[in-house]
């Protein structure tokens, strides 16, 4: 299943990277790409009912974990990592908010 993962144009950034378990925590194999409505987006493909750590990388230096995701876990480095659960009813989009 693809799952579409956005991030508002209004968050100042030059570059967004997608870096989780799905991509072996590569942090340039999933970049943003900026719609013509100026937000940015990547779509992933995910195995259904499987669970998957993934954090927001931007400008390659600020991690950021998303608010909305399924669950959040404690990382090594002493932050969070946040976790989506794939499911077959999943709304389509996860949405990093400004703040």
């Amino acid at each position: 299943m693809i799952i579409t993962f956005e991030i508002p144009g209004t968050i100042w950034v030059e570059s967004v990277n997608l870096v989780g378990d799905f991509n072996n925590w590569d942090r340039a194999s999933l970049p943003f790409q900026r719609g013509r409505d100026g937000n940015w987006r990547v779509e992933v493909e995910m195995e259904p009912g499987c669970e998957y750590r993934f954090c927001y990388l931007l400008d390659g230096a600020h991690w950021r974990y998303d608010w909305h995701a399924d669950k959040h876990v404690p990382n090594s480095d002493g932050g969070y990592d946040s976790v989506i659960v794939a499911k077959l009813a999943y709304p389509v989009h996860f949405i990093l908010e400004q703040g």
